[in-house]
């Protein structure tokens, strides 16, 4: 009993750790649409008329390391990220001691970004990622919140160098003048704009979500009113049991019904998730809407809290490599199971 007791303050002690570089702590402002006690198991993913020259991804914190990272493993199929409070790609490599110094809110934070560009045009030469010329013709939007008390703005500064190495300056857009704590910036819903506070919502009075669509895709329709997202089984998709078994996906009444449509992956950031704030941010984030309007389907997966194998308490998207050393490839566990959302939805 002593050896089990020693093993579980052991893992309670790694798990404050790892929470460190999670949102942060707080009491959720709402769960709404969380599935219902007893409900049935939900389908898999319709296959839906998706235009291959319209994938896109965004994220928040944990969920803005691993769009850049889905990106990055697979920029012949990406064509625009947008990212909320998160560093350069592949910041961590591998370690969690990095993770928690340069690669966060320190006052040395200094990310190693000439190195990381080598590190992708390796990657890529290697044949572990997909050629980094496919990120030319990418739009990157990129949002800092200048009250954000996660990721120093060093931090920040390194993904847009990154970026720049490889996306044309008129391609890319850098927001850092919203007083935003760290989170998702919205018009009105969630905690307070300059508090960090679950469910990592920020009612700034700015659309992130629509600002971030809009440099992606262009112009765009005024947002409509938004139906309710449906959730899926992650587990067909999901060979490694590397997320939650269940995901969300908003699918436009146009797109249903077989015309032809763009596709969307938004990944939540740590404590975001459906363990922690139910579909608060599927739902409140700001994408639905504007999806609804514009033929948008948008991929919301999920990533599961676990307390061993992986240690992942904070329900954290891998930048740092618990899953595995290849998490920023194309063999990631979790960059695969996406992928297979993502054929499972679009058929590529």
């Amino acid at each position: 009993m002593r050896k089990l007791d020693g093993g579980r303050r052991r893992a309670a002690q790694f798990a404050r750790a790892i929470g460190v570089i999670s949102f942060g702590t707080g009491v959720a402002l709402a769960t709404l649409g969380a599935a219902p006690a007893g409900a049935a198991a939900p389908a898999g993913l319709p296959r839906l008329a998706i235009e291959p020259a319209g994938i896109t991804v965004s994220g928040a914190s944990s969920g803005g390391y691993m769009a850049t990272q889905f990106q990055v493993a697979h920029s012949a199929l990406v064509r625009g990220a947008g990212i909320f409070g998160a560093g350069p790609w592949y910041c961590a490599r591998g370690s969690m001691g990095r993770a928690l110094g340069e690669c966060f809110d320190k006052a040395t934070s200094r990310p190693g970004g000439p190195e990381l560009i080598a590190e992708a045009r390796r990657l890529s030469t290697a044949g572990r990622i997909d050629d980094v010329r496919g990120l030319a013709d990418d739009r990157v939007w990129l949002f800092r919140g200048t009250r954000d008390d996660k990721v120093a703005k060093p931090v920040a500064d390194a993904l847009a160098e990154f970026y720049r190495a490889f996306v044309p300056a008129a391609n890319l857009v850098y927001v850092e003048t919203v007083p935003a704590a760290h989170g998702v910036p919205t018009v009105g819903a969630g905690a307070a704009c300059g508090t960090t506070a679950e469910p990592f919502l920020n009612a700034c009075d700015y659309d992130g979500a629509g600002a971030l669509l809009a440099h992606l895709y262009g112009p765009l329709a005024k947002p409509a009113k938004a139906a309710a997202p449906r959730a899926f089984d992650q587990r067909r998709y999901d060979v490694d049991g590397a997320l939650a078994p269940q995901g969300w996906v908003y699918v436009p009444a146009a797109c249903a019904r077989g015309e032809r449509c763009r596709l969307h992956v938004a990944f939540h950031g740590c404590r975001q998730g459906e363990d922690f704030v139910g579909a608060t941010f599927v739902n409140h984030a700001g994408y639905n809407r504007w999806a609804e309007a514009n033929r948008i389907v948008v991929l919301y997966p999920q990533v599961r809290k676990s307390l061993l194998l992986p240690l992942n308490p904070q329900g954290c998207w891998d930048w740092w490599g618990y899953a595995g050393a290849d998490y920023a490839t194309r063999d990631g566990a979790q960059v695969r199971a996406v992928r297979a959302m993502v054929r499972a939805l679009a058929g590529l």
